[in-house]
C-alpha cells in the first residue's frame, strides 16, 4: 500500500471508531507508527486528510449504490440492499463523526451535501421513476419532490440536536427513515414485496 494511501486508511480508522475533532495528526502518526514529518509530505493539515478521505469515500458509496441499483430486480430489493450497505457502514461509525464534520470541517461537509443532492438524489428519483413503472411506487407522487424530501430526511437523522447519540443510535434513526419512506410510497403490490423480502431478511 502507498504511504499517502496507508495514511488515508489510518486516519479513517481512528475517525470511525472515535470521531473526527478528538483526533490529531499526532495520534494518526503513533497509529501508524510513522514520522509527523512524512505525513506533512503528503498532506497540510487535518483538514486536508479529512476532505481526501470525503472525496474517496464519497467516490467509493457512488459505485457502490450503483452496483446495489444494478444488481437489484426492483426498487424494493434495491432499498433492501441499501438497508444492508447502510448498516455495514454505520455500524463501524462513530455517532459523532456528522456533528463532528459539520461543525469542524465545512468545505467537507459540502462535499457530502453536493453529493448527496447531485449524486444520491437523482438516484432514488430514477429508482422511485422505476418503481411507478413496475406498478410498486404509487403513481400519484412526484418522484423529484419526493426524492428531495429523502435526502432531507436523511440529513435530519445526522442532527445530534434532533436525534441526541446519547439516546439513538445512528443506524437505528437512518433504518427506520429508510422503512418508513419505502412504505410511504409504495402500492399494496409494493407492500406485498417489502413482506416478502423482511420474511426472507428474518429469515437469514
Amino acid at each position: 500500500m502507498k504511504t499517502k494511501d496507508r495514511i488515508l486508511k489510518g486516519a479513517e480508522e481512528l475517525f470511525f471508531k472515535y470521531g473526527i475533532k478528538s483526533i490529531t495528526m499526532d495520534d494518526i502518526s503513533k497509529h501508524l507508527a510513522i514520522s509527523k514529518k512524512t505525513i506533512y509530505q503528503y498532506f497540510d493539515d487535518k483538514n486536508q486528510v479529512v476532505e481526501t478521505l470525503m472525496k474517496e469515500r464519497m467516490r467509493l458509496n457512488e459505485c457502490e449504490v450503483e452496483q446495489i441499483a444494478k444488481e437489484s430486480d426492483n426498487v424494493i430489493m434495491e432499498v433492501f440492499g441499501l438497508m444492508k450497505h447502510l448498516s455495514a457502514m454505520f455500524s463501524q461509525m462513530n455517532p459523532n463523526l456528522f456533528y463532528d464534520l459539520q461543525k469542524y470541517h465545512p468545505d467537507s461537509w459540502k462535499l457530502f451535501k453536493e453529493f448527496k443532492e447531485e449524486c444520491v438524489e437523482r438516484m432514488v428519483e430514477n429508482s422511485i421513476k422505476k418503481g411507478i413503472k413496475d406498478g410498486l411506487v404509487r403513481s400519484d407522487i412526484n418522484p423529484k419532490i419526493i426524492a428531495r424530501m429523502r435526502m432531507e430526511m436523511v440529513e435530519i437523522g445526522f442532527n445530534p440536536q434532533i436525534f441526541p447519540p446519547d439516546k439513538f443510535k445512528m443506524l437505528d434513526v437512518q433504518l427506520a427513515s429508510l422503512d418508513h419512506f419505502l412504505h410511504g410510497i409504495c402500492t399494496i403490490k409494493g407492500h406485498k414485496l417489502i413482506n416478502k423480502y423482511k420474511q426472507l431478511t428474518e429469515e437469514e
